[in-house]
């Protein structure tokens, strides 16, 4: 790790030395940025050429995006966890929906048993909701009425239109058609038996048989893709859909042409564009660019998928909290003397993911308070240069050179550090607080950087923007839908992230670039799907 034996003493002087070291592995310049980004584009072309590369590039055969000005009625089921959700979404036809939805527990005993038992479950889920809480107006605008004069036996059509419904499954699978997806495996601890290797929508569909239920599943939907077709919605369009929380990921249009993996499908012949799900969590799982630490090495060690899942390891919520907690173990055992909290721990940060992002959000929210905010949207790099200093240079650790306000907010972070790591207040002092806050900024500063190279990477690959500058579409806004804890909750995500966007694709283009809030991909995202999937003539 950073030097912190008793080679080096333990003078004032070396103990800035050693926290000089780990910044600089924690920096990132221009330079290192544009490499990163490059190499993303390189796998970009990698995955949409061929299959089974861990930048998957999976086509989402959802061939177009909603303009917000679409009406209907559909219904979304979200299965990812303890919790299944029912939804129904109304689209008003002005960028507007109407939400409704319910929760269902999801027991040990379905997720273990018969696959027959756990889809039956989801059938009768939607049951309830549709009897106790939907609105059960069938309005698909392309929903067809059965024709009386035809015999049941010759038409799958049902007596009344099927309320159209998009499937957010959030397992592997192997998507082959917007409405079929080969289950692969069962992650979560759901183990339910006979479903590996099926179709997921038939396997659902067959249940909704069996209830004698009007539904129909018409679309398989991942949550990044739904996160794209909600903002699109909401703002008339989207071009990529980003996912910044406990995990990260990314889907794009791209032009079905570059899908070259497709080879001769029908789907390839159509032309036009296709959404992409670019399952960026993998990007260089070799670590051959990323700015690997002995921090981040011992995190991917000790984690449940060791080299695997590179890049969300350096930029999620999940991970950034243990990051930050291996650089303050290495300066508790710094040695001959300790150089944090006296040396001492406790159980919570002795703890594996003991220390949650959500402390580090915590302590910036502390240091940042009542301080002009940075650069948001369209604002140039010119009226703020000068005026945010550089919080994750170590000269801010030096508690005597700080003003009285930050001398506050010191007292302020050093209070969150005793109750949320319960330590003792005796090994915490004000410069302890500072050198926690500068620890959680260089861990956050890099995630948000690097987030940028993957949004740089869409905007590139897609013709809009010039690697280092110097070219910019004719567009007038760059719609980018993002969804996840951090960019909705971590202080000064966003603008960090734009720092790093503008480095790479020149202020011209930053500054046409409109980051919003993606309503609940994995609910609304889904039905829209379900639209898509109407229109595309599912």
């Amino acid at each position: 790790m950073a030097p912190t034996a008793a080679l080096y003493g333990a003078s004032p002087d070396v103990a800035r030395r050693i926290l000089d070291d780990i910044e600089a592995q924690f920096r990132l310049t221009k330079d290192d940025l544009i490499r990163i980004t490059t190499q993303f584009l390189e796998d970009f072309a990698l995955g949409l050429g061929e299959y089974n590369h861990p930048m998957a590039m999976i086509p989402t055969f959802v061939t177009g995006v909603p303009n917000g000005s679409e009406t209907g009625t559909f219904l979304a089921l979200d299965l990812g966890g303890t919790n299944l959700r029912v939804c129904e979404v109304e689209l008003l036809g002005n960028h507007e929906f109407v939400l409704r939805q319910q929760k269902y527990k999801v027991s040990e005993a379905l997720k273990t048993g018969e696959a027959t038992a756990l889809f039956d479950y989801l059938a009768d889920s939607v049951d309830a909701f549709l009897t106790e809480f939907a609105s059960a107006v069938p309005s698909s605008p392309s929903t067809e009425q059965a024709n009386p004069f035809m015999s049941p036996s010759l038409s799958d059509l049902t007596p009344e239109p099927a309320v159209p419904l998009g499937l957010t499954f959030s397992f592997p699978v192997e998507q082959t058609a917007l409405n079929r997806g080969k289950i692969l495996t069962w992650t979560k601890g759901f183990s339910a038996k006979n479903a590996v290797g099926n179709d997921v929508v038939q396997l659902l569909q067959d249940a909704f048989n069996r209830k004698h239920l009007h539904v129909r599943c018409v679309a398989l939907v991942n949550d990044t893709v739904g996160a794209l077709l909600s903002r699109a919605y909401t703002s008339g369009g989207c071009i990529l859909g980003s996912i910044f929380g406990t995990g990260t990921n990314g889907a794009y249009v791209e032009r079905v042409e570059n899908i070259k993996k497709l080879g001769d499908a029908p789907v390839r012949q159509q032309g036009g564009h296709m959404i992409v799900n670019t399952e960026w969590g993998a990007f260089n799982n070799t670590r051959t660019v990323l700015p690997t630490t002995p921090f981040d090495n011992k995190v991917d060690r000790e984690s449940i998928n060791p080299r695997l899942q590179a890049f969300e390891k350096f930029i999620s919520g999940m991970y950034l909290g243990e990051i930050t907690r291996n650089i303050l173990l290495a300066l508790v055992d710094a040695a001959p003397k300790p150089l944090l909290f006296n040396g001492r721990s406790s159980t919570q940060l002795n703890t594996h993911y003991g220390l949650d992002t959500a402390i580090m959000s915590e302590v910036e929210e502390a240091w940042e308070s009542g301080r002009v905010p940075p650069a948001v949207n369209g604002v140039s790099a010119s009226d703020v240069a000068g005026k945010i200093p550089d919080w994750q240079s170590a000269h801010f650790t030096d508690v005597d050179s700080l003003k009285a306000e930050d001398i506050a907010r010191l007292e302020r972070i050093r209070g969150i550090i005793i109750q949320r790591l319960a330590l003792d207040p005796a090994d915490v002092s004000l410069r302890d607080a500072a050198i926690v806050r500068w620890a959680s900024s260089l861990v956050a500063n890099r995630a948000a950087r690097l987030s940028g190279c993957a949004v740089a990477a869409v905007l590139v690959q897609t013709g809009r923007a010039k690697l280092g500058g110097g070219f910019a579409t004719d567009e007038e806004r760059l719609i980018i839908g993002v969804d996840g804890s951090l960019i909705q909750h971590y202080p000064n995500f966003n603008a960090r992230l734009r720092d790093s966007l503008r480095e790479l694709v020149g202020e011209e283009v930053e500054r046409k670039v409109d980051i919003g809030l993606a309503k609940d991909g994995s609910g609304v995202g889904a039905a829209l799907c379900a639209l898509q999937a109407i229109k595309q003539g599912h």
